[in-house]
């Protein structure tokens, strides 16, 4: 994919579909989220509208009963759907962020730019929904 992505916008290369949680996820179960190896952010969106990504290092020292939402932010964890694809994967490799949330100027959650482990690409709808068919075994 590296040669492929001149002139394209992350749009183009996001998932679609992105887990989500409320506003009322505790700290408690955020961590238990993070307990799976695939989830490195959570994307706490209400009515639409992205209020917090939450990353696994914010947790810490916060009480279980405390809202994750309250650790969680958006600064440099969000990109514009239009924002060129390239650019936006050269400050991830740079920064070491596998996911970015991709919001809309209205705050709107679009998606999730997920890049690979192996740093090569981005996780695709079809390649998620095949792992999920896999887990059910449906595969």
């Amino acid at each position: 994919m590296t040669g492929t992505v001149v002139g394209q916008t992350v749009a183009s290369a996001m998932h679609t579909f992105p887990k989500t949680c409320g506003p009322a996820t505790t700290v408690a179960q955020a961590r238990e989220l993070f307990g799976r190896p695939k989830v490195h952010a959570l994307l706490v969106v209400e009515g639409g509208l992205l209020r917090a990504v939450v990353e696994r290092a914010d947790l810490a020292g916060l009480a279980g009963d405390a809202p994750a939402v309250a650790a969680g932010g958006l600064a440099g964890r969000t990109v514009g759907p239009a924002a060129d694809l390239r650019d936006t994967w050269d400050g991830m490799a740079r920064e070491g962020r596998r996911r970015l949330a991709v919001v809309g100027d209205d705050g709107r959650l679009r998606g999730l730019l997920c890049l690979k482990r192996t740093g090569r690409g981005f996780c695709s709808d079809e390649g998620i929904r095949a792992r999920e068919r896999e887990r059910a075994g449906l595969g």
